[in-house]
């Protein structure tokens, strides 16, 4: 069966993704249940096998599912609002919570923050600098402080611990600390030019560019983590595939026979 209304399309997979997500949101597939093999579901959406197994890895990277060798696909528990296993959350339910959170908050601090904590922001953005001339492109110390400075400056206790608790959430996410660092690493200024508009918004004391640029800043960590979850799913397909020459060549088979 070909992808023939979306030839060429190499992301595919993620619609098909988003579909068995909502099957599985929707309790179709409750958790311990076996989802149906690859001919079933490959009718099902109308797409190819290979197509099937991208959107299977893609949840199971979300942590919705569990690939069995030999077995078959499970569906796992759904997310709990109460979970206290980092593992449990997925890369991007943890960037989209800090993307509305942070950006709140950076509207919030516009109208809250004080001369002392703008002046935290520039000597956090200063060592970011360095980072970037001593050649640590990846390090978070500067960073997260930037980020936890915007934070206590709400004066909101709540949204403060949310905040810090996000950070402890990313620090244990390994697909979202490799996107970050891919981020980091790709172009160091860009990461001090986003952050220097954040500041700039504050300073101007404007909650709605404050909450734009924090945003915007968002918006290459989301793109990063699309391409390091994409670059997983192809490395399996591609191991997969290499097991199973190795497992069916002529080689083996006439050595087995000798």
């Amino acid at each position: 069966m070909s992808d023939s209304s979306n030839s060429g399309n190499r992301r595919t997979y993620r619609k098909v993704a988003q579909k068995m997500l909502a099957a599985l949101d929707s309790g179709e597939f409750p958790a311990g249940a076996r989802l149906p093999p690859e001919r079933e579901l490959s009718e099902r959406y109308g797409v190819s096998r290979p197509t099937i197994r991208e959107a299977i890895i893609a949840l199971e990277v979300m942590g919705r599912v569990e690939v069995q060798t030999g077995s078959g696909v499970y569906a796992l528990k759904s997310f709990k609002a109460n979970s206290t296993n980092p593992r449990e959350y997925s890369p991007f339910e943890v960037t989209e919570a800090r993307v509305l959170i942070e950006s709140e908050a950076a509207a919030l601090a516009a109208s809250t923050i004080t001369a002392e904590q703008l002046e935290e922001l520039n000597t956090a953005l200063e060592e970011m600098n360095k980072e970037n001339n001593d050649g640590n492109l990846t390090s978070e110390i500067a960073d997260r402080k930037f980020h936890l400075v915007i934070a206590n400056s709400t004066q909101n206790r709540p949204l403060i611990s949310i905040i810090q608790h996000l950070w402890e959430i990313q620090a244990n996410l390994p697909d979202l600390k490799v996107a970050h660092q891919s981020v980091c690493k790709t172009d160091g200024e860009r990461r001090i030019k986003e952050h220097r508009v954040i500041l700039e918004a504050l300073k101007a004391r404007d909650p709605h560019a404050a909450r734009l640029s924090m945003r915007n800043h968002f918006s290459r960590s989301l793109d990063a983590l699309h391409a390091t979850t994409e670059q997983r799913a192809v490395e399996e397909i591609q191991r997969q595939l290499s097991e199973r020459r190795e497992r069916f060549s002529l080689n083996r088979i006439q050595y087995m026979t000798e």
